[in-house]
């Protein structure tokens, strides 16, 4: 059974959101910390890109923590 999102509850359009928020930023940290290992085994060319990436990993995981926190009104 399809629903339409305009028909849930604004509470749990605000935690579904947030929770797909939350598994996007993991998603891309992951990603980031895999071609940073790619990196250092010698799969990819290194060019200081393990160190960029795993820094970028490190930043989504801290603000998709902070920002994912409830403020205001949606």
């Amino acid at each position: 059974m399809m629903v339409d999102w305009d028909c849930l509850p604004e509470e749990l359009q605000i935690a579904l959101s947030r929770e797909a928020l939350h598994r996007v930023s993991a998603t891309i940290a992951t990603q980031a910390e895999v071609l940073a290992d790619e990196i250092e085994c010698g799969v990819l060319a290194d060019r200081g890109g393990a160190d960029a990436l795993r820094l970028f990993s490190s930043v989504v995981r801290m603000v998709g923590e902070d920002e994912l926190a409830p403020a205001g009104y949606a």
